[in-house]
């Protein structure tokens, strides 16, 4: 018994704060949505802020590379108590973040248009898309110093400060969102322009929160000069545990954004109830981000602090806890899809045709939760682990081979192949989408929990 409460204690401490963390994460993106369903007329601005949602998920992403490695080696070294090597793993990752932003910041500027227009939208949402990311796409930096910060805090236990970090973030974006787009407080009504220039002040904000935290945490995280100067050694380590955690990433973002091209190009009505529905199931994201922080952190620390069993343990319950919180979501997805789906479209009655496909949507992913929860707490104690190369492999073939081809089929009349003729379709629109989504998070988290099972991946170096 005290041995549970030792692994109980540790999950709840840490769930708590990430839970609030994600809400408030969540928030940003449901700002957005919610001001174009309510204040901007038509299902392209809702089509347009998909994109541009989706876009901005993704971006903070690109820097898993540093963000993954910090949580896991600034975690294993405090849980060896060498509080130095944990100061100098945080510095040498933002510096690797430094780095990645440059690059980042010159492929997005020169190939972010071309993309957009890539992916399948109408010509006056893709627009619309554009001009919404050309004013964000100077919150990189920003993005980059909260992604790898939180991290770093997350590695040393402080679940506290991103949870800071993130209420300031979506302060300053809904309150700077809603003013500019509707004219607020004798600021100029910006309308769509608004909603960007309000997300890219709450990312700066957010930044500069960071900063804070992190300079100010218990001294110890506060770098010195020779802290910043490049360390070869920390770096390999860095880019040991970050590479294939940053394939991931970028392998989830291009097959994620293929598979928005894929229902983009049924028209506006269903890439406007895509985003929605994308939105509504993000709520069951909550639990599953946090229980899956906690899980890197706690099976980070106990395996620095050579305590094997307990980094089992927590993981374990985490995904126990989540896998019944997320059940519950979906429980509410099947019973409420109607009326979330009417509120963010403006309202009953408006839009129907919107609502009405999100709601089927979100009863669809419903039954998908429990499996979802299981592979985002799995991946998250083998990632603090600093095993990160089984969650890219997994995440890689279920997409490849499940997700993108299994929606062509259902969502399409007919699928044209590479070297001439086709195949015919389901043309299920969305809904066929939809239903290759599910299937293949059941296979992902089905594969995800087998590995963890495993025993190799708790004894391997990092």
């Amino acid at each position: 018994m005290a041995a549970l409460e030792g692994t109980v204690r540790p999950v709840v401490r840490l769930v708590l704060p990430v839970l609030l963390e994600q809400v408030l994460a969540l928030s940003v993106g449901f700002t957005d949505k919610w001001l174009a369903g309510n204040l901007l007329e038509g299902p392209s601005y809702l089509a347009a802020v998909g994109l541009a949602a989706y876009a901005l998920a993704f971006l903070p992403g690109l820097f898993a590379l540093p963000a993954v490695a910090a949580t896991a080696l600034v975690a294993r070294c405090v849980g060896a108590g060498d509080l130095a090597g944990a100061r100098r793993a945080a510095a040498q990752a933002f510096l690797v973040g430094v780095l990645l932003t440059v690059a980042l910041g010159g492929v997005a500027w020169v190939a972010g248009p071309r993309l957009v227009r890539g992916m399948g939208l109408p010509e006056e949402s893709s627009a619309l898309a554009l001009e919404y990311l050309a004013i964000v796409l100077p919150a990189l930096p920003a993005m980059m110093v909260i992604a790898v910060g939180v991290a770093v805090l997350r590695g040393a236990g402080d679940m506290v400060g991103g949870l800071v970090s993130m209420t300031v973030v979506n302060l300053g974006n809904a309150g700077a969102s809603f003013a500019l787009a509707a004219g607020a407080f004798g600021l100029p009504r910006l309308g769509w322009q608004g909603l960007a220039w309000g997300t890219l002040v709450g990312y700066c904000l957010g930044a500069a929160c960071i900063i804070v935290l992190v300079v100010r945490r218990d001294g110890f995280l506060r770098p010195t000069l020779a802290d910043l100067r490049p360390d070869p050694r920390w770096q390999r380590r860095i880019a040991a545990v970050g590479l294939p955690a940053a394939a991931d990433v970028l392998g989830n973002a291009v097959c994620h954004l293929w598979f928005l091209s894929i229902v983009n190009s049924l028209g506006d009505v269903d890439a406007a109830a895509h985003s929605v529905a994308i939105t509504i199931e993000s709520l069951a994201f909550l639990p599953g981000s946090a229980f899956g922080m906690a899980a890197a952190t706690l099976s980070g620390q106990f395996l620095g602090a050579g305590e094997e069993r307990r980094a089992r343990r927590s993981v374990l319950l985490a995904a126990v806890a989540c896998v019944t919180l997320m059940s519950a979501m979906g429980g509410v997805f099947l019973a409420a899809a109607d009326p979330l789906a009417e509120w963010f479209v403006g309202g009953p009655g408006k839009q129907p045709e919107v609502a009405a496909l999100t709601s089927r949507l979100v009863r669809i992913v419903a039954f998908a939760q429990p499996p979802l929860a299981m592979l985002m707490v799995f991946s998250g104690g083998l990632r603090g682990a600093g095993i990160t190369r089984p969650p890219l492999v997994v995440n890689f073939l279920g997409l490849i081979l499940v997700r993108l081809p299994a929606a062509m089929l259902l969502a399409w009349p007919a699928v044209a192949l590479p070297g001439g003729g086709g195949l015919p379709g389901w043309g299920l629109g969305a809904v066929g989408a939809w239903y290759a989504m599910a299937a293949d998070l059941a296979c992902r988290g089905v594969a995800m929990a087998a590995i963890f099972l495993g025993a190799r991946w708790a004894r391997a170096r990092v």
